[in-house]
């Protein structure tokens, strides 16, 4: 068998004012990028998540291709993997993060979703700006469902087929304005608040998502660490159980919410500062860096700026 890595890791890579579809193949030093639009012309990710025909031709690039020969990864811009139409994120979906009121083994029948509108997505090159009106930004780092297929009032014994693949969320949350009203929406929907990448694992690799080691670094301190064994809904429910009510699209991202903090870290909390880093990393899927930086603050000719 061949020993080098097959596995499809589909990324989007910006290729002067182009986006491009391509795979991430491990190489001497690190990730190499192969360019899928040569053999895809015309074609994006979502593209191949939902045609296994474009699947097929992209797995035998991947196979065909010689990573030493292939550009350096680290030295190409990615974007978003996909441009979801819709962005659906859990809260309190691991075990353990349930509330301090709730037992361990108490767990709920049905998610707690939320919405984060298109505006907060970026991409895992992109730095997440603080902007002046936030004062407490938080990380949450979790896994991702990209979907597949169209999927509309879906069985649950259907519901895996509709999955596409898996990637890595950061589900930035500003935390003053989400405890400010019952409502989450301006604390979830800040601009850039939702940096995705940096690829798509897809379905055949990445499922099941059971026994997989979840962290989180904040500036090299380990502040989360679990096993996707604790996560209560799997990516099949969480498909079957919202497409009750909407339709899912290709494309499509449902974040799958966040383990809590190790009781230190939790103690520990500050707000996100500029300059701080956050690396999500999950077996199997890769990892992701969040540098956050501070906005502009508004000018006195700015509208809502000092008066």
């Amino acid at each position: 068998s061949d020993p080098r890595e097959t596995s499809v890791r589909l990324v989007s890579h910006h290729a002067g004012d182009a986006v491009r579809p391509g795979v991430l193949l491990a190489g001497p030093g690190g990730d190499r990028l192969l360019d899928l639009a040569p053999v895809l012309p015309g074609r994006g990710v979502v593209d191949v998540l939902r045609d296994p025909v474009l699947h097929a031709a992209a797995q035998a690039a991947v196979d065909a291709a010689d990573p030493a020969g292939l550009p350096d990864a680290a030295a190409v811009r990615l974007a978003p993997p996909v441009r979801p139409g819709k962005i659906l994120c859990l809260g309190h979906s691991y075990a353990g993060h349930l509330g301090r009121d709730r037992a361990p083994d108490d767990v709920p029948a049905v998610p707690d979703v939320f919405v984060k509108t298109p505006n907060t997505l970026c991409g895992p090159h992109d730095p997440v700006v603080l902007p002046p009106a936030v004062r407490h930004a938080d990380y949450e780092g979790e896994i991702a469902v990209v979907v597949g297929r169209r999927a509309h009032r879906v069985p649950l014994a259907e519901a895996e087929d509709h999955v596409g693949g898996l990637t890595l969320f950061d589900d930035v949350s500003a935390r003053d304005w989400q405890h400010r009203t019952s409502q989450w929406t301006l604390g979830k929907c800040v601009d850039g608040f939702g940096q995705l990448g940096p690829a798509v694992v897809t379905a055949d690799e990445a499922l099941p998502v059971t026994g997989r080691e979840l962290t989180v670094q904040r500036d090299g301190v380990v502040t989360v660490r679990s096993s996707t064994d604790a996560l209560v809904f799997s990516p099949a429910f969480l498909i079957h159980h919202l497409s009750q009510v909407l339709t899912l699209e290709p494309g499509d991202v449902i974040a799958t919410g966040t383990p809590a903090k190790l009781p230190e870290a939790a103690a520990a909390h500050a707000p996100l500062r500029h300059g701080d880093a956050v690396t999500i990393s999950v077996t199997g899927l890769g990892s992701l860096t969040t540098t956050f930086v501070d906005g502009p603050e508004p000018s006195a000719d700015t509208p809502g700026g000092p008066q």
